[in-house]
């Protein structure tokens, strides 16, 4: 590493396992990505609108910009912003979950490249947490590591560590947590890597060479296997040493839309066509289990899996929903648009999201697909809504909110 590239102070701060707990919401689209909160029950009906407030716990303020989600782990929300000129100023902060109290706020200087398409922004990347620690990654590629009580605990540079890390559009991969190391996504279009680093010491433990383009896929974690993909492959790496175990190339993949877990362990791999392959033995190429054009998504949102559904939106935001063991669709349904966010789930219900604020609860059943309700928040939703601890979180540049029936 470069000089300054890399500041630890682990020699003061006392590293314990984390205590994630059934109903937190730890990264990107929830526990292991499934995007899934079915031990909870949470409300289907809000509002927090000029002329009428309905099942909103609390609203908090926020600093700045910010499209990434909301983490949650024994009872502390995480979420990053960016502010400042260029938005340089990398920010965290943690509120408590039950009653919207900001406990602190940290934040530090982008070292790294702002440029970006205006419709994101520095705060792109969803942090990832273990209940006891929280890492942040930004689109300037700065990760920092916190304690839930905001120490600092190691904070890297990865554009001192490599100077050619560049995306002119902004960087949107999060990180995600494996055998006590931070994955972390780096395709760009300068140095591209993927790279396990030590959750404790914020040193590589190991960093594999990826295609130099850029990629906004947050990685999955099947096993003891790294799941990520570009347009040109879907690939499986080694947790442990970083070694690149097998390959799918079939087909364009998708560059925003993650991978996800299908119902029987099956890899769901958006793209030109949905396409659900079977893990293989190193070397082996992928079987193909189904594929489906019809099912294969938008620009944006991932698609989910749920009760053996999998519900992928279209570029005309249409919510299309198909048998998750073989692919064949079973019916859709016309939402209001633009939609960035992606899907999730609970209480037997899909929650849906648009760029206007408005939540669509749908129900369905082995026929059809319903909305049930039409909730507002007169906010700008780009982010993907987390759900833990019975309540639903929702974040807007300006706003945190948190809907809880009781």
């Amino acid at each position: 590493m470069i000089r300054g590239a890399f500041l630890s102070l682990t020699v003061w701060v006392w590293w314990s396992a984390g205590s994630l707990v059934a109903g937190d919401w730890p990264q990107f689209r929830g526990p292991n990505g499934r995007a899934i909160a079915d031990d909870v029950s949470v409300p289907t009906r809000w509002s927090l609108t000029p002329d009428k407030r309905e099942n909103i716990r609390w609203v908090a303020e926020l600093p700045g910009r910010g499209l990434s989600s909301v983490v949650v782990a024994d009872g502390r929300v995480y979420v990053t912003a960016c502010d400042g000129p260029d938005q340089t100023k990398l920010i965290t902060l943690c509120f408590d979950a039950r009653s919207g109290k900001k406990l602190w706020q940290r934040s530090i200087l982008a070292t790294g490249g702002t440029n970006c398409h205006p419709k994101t922004c520095m705060a792109a990347p969803t942090p990832v947490t273990d209940g006891k620690h929280v890492f942040a990654l930004f689109a300037t590629a700065d990760l920092v590591a916190y304690d839930r009580d905001g120490n600092l605990l190691w904070y890297r540079s990865l554009t001192g560590d490599y100077p050619s890390i560049t995306n002119q559009v902004g960087m949107a991969s999060s990180p995600i947590l494996a055998q006590g190391r931070v994955i972390v996504p780096m395709d760009n279009s300068g140095e591209s890597f993927l790279a396990a680093v030590d959750a404790q010491t914020g040193k590589n433990v190991w960093r594999i060479d990826r295609p130099r383009d850029i990629n906004w896929v947050t990685p999955l974690l099947r096993g003891d296997e790294i799941i990520f993909q570009n347009p040109e492959e879907l690939v499986a790496y080694d947790v442990a040493s970083g070694e690149r175990r097998w390959s799918f190339a079939e087909g364009r993949r998708s560059e925003i839309p993650s991978p996800i877990l299908g119902p029987g362990g099956e890899i769901l791999s958006p793209g030109s066509e949905l396409i659900a392959v079977e893990p293989s033995k190193p070397g082996e190429t992928p079987r193909v289990r189904w594929k489906s054009s019809r099912l294969r998504g938008a620009a944006h949102p991932t698609p989910l899996v749920y009760r053996n559904r999998v519900f992928a939106l279209n570029g005309s935001f249409v919510l299309q929903c198909g048998d998750a063991t073989t692919g064949k669709h079973v019916w859709d349904l016309r939402l209001k648009g633009p939609i960035s966010a992606s899907p999730v789930a609970a209480n037997g219900r899909v929650y849906v999201v648009n760029e206007q604020g408005q939540t669509f609860v749908i129900r369905f059943d082995d026929k059809e697909g319903s909305i049930e309700a039409t909730n507002h928040v007169n906010e700008e939703i780009l982010a993907t809504p987390a759900i833990a601890d019975g309540a639903i979180f929702l974040r807007s540049d300006k706003k945190l909110i948190c809907i809880r029936g009781d």
